[in-house]
């Protein structure tokens, strides 16, 4: 089990998606106060920092199945936050700036988990 957490490379995709989830947070705080947006920023909040909480389940899991079932959950967790940054951004063009780094960063995450299903996946 050891060397599934050395595939994943743990302190690159902890690291990202804790300081991802803080950039999350600071957006839904931002979005609540300064357009009322409730109810995008509550599906934002949960997901966006969810993400970080199955990765770190993943590294304390008790075996490769139970890895491999948290980081897939982390995986999905974050197409969902990609779907509501996209639609943020549409609907409030003028934060693209913001938008788009988060999205930049989400699709960094994805690429990370994806490849560390698809590694552990092919393992066996």
């Amino acid at each position: 089990f050891i060397d599934i957490v050395k595939i994943m490379n743990p302190n690159t995709l902890q690291d990202k998606t804790f300081k991802f989830s803080i950039k999350i947070s600071y957006l839904t705080k931002y979005l609540v106060k300064n357009y009322k947006e409730f109810n995008i920023s509550n599906q934002l909040f949960r997901c966006g920092t969810s993400i970080g909480a199955n990765v770190e389940e993943a590294i304390g899991g008790q075996s490769k199945k139970d890895f491999l079932s948290k980081i897939s959950i982390a995986y999905k967790e974050a197409r969902e936050t990609k779907y509501w940054l996209r639609l943020l951004l549409e609907i409030y063009p003028e934060l693209s700036e913001k938008l788009s780094l988060l999205l930049i960063d989400c699709e960094e995450i994805l690429k990370i988990a994806g490849k560390t299903i698809s590694t552990i996946k092919a393992k066996g």
